[in-house]
């Protein structure tokens, strides 16, 4: 699925079981919160702090998603078109990072 679709697929699925979308003001405070489940999954898992016995059953994969949902849905009722954003985005990085990478000791 690309972007594009996905973008389609949840608003799809606001109109079927959602009724709406929350305010982009909400939204972004839920992505804050989602975001921070990702950052407390990593930073004990991957991180140097324990893992505590009720973490380690979460999905970390499931708290990804569900950031992107969110990014999605604040895409959809602003008006972005992610797809393209992203394409340009990706375009932008290439010309300029390829060297910068490359040429970075710290990442041989």
């Amino acid at each position: 699925m690309n972007i594009q679709n996905a973008q389609t697929a949840v608003d799809d699925w606001i109109k079927e079981h959602g009724v709406r979308y929350f305010n982009e003001l909400t939204n972004m405070a839920q992505l804050t919160e989602e975001v921070g489940e990702v950052a407390r999954i990593i930073a004990r898992r991957y991180g140097e702090q324990s893992e505590k016995e009720s973490d380690k059953s979460k999905d970390l994969g499931e708290e990804l998603a569900d950031v992107l949902f969110v990014v999605l849905c604040l895409a959809n009722q602003t008006g972005i078109d992610l797809q393209q954003s992203f394409d340009d985005k990706l375009d932008l990085k290439t010309k300029r990072d390829h060297d910068r990478h490359h040429n970075n000791k710290k990442l041989k």
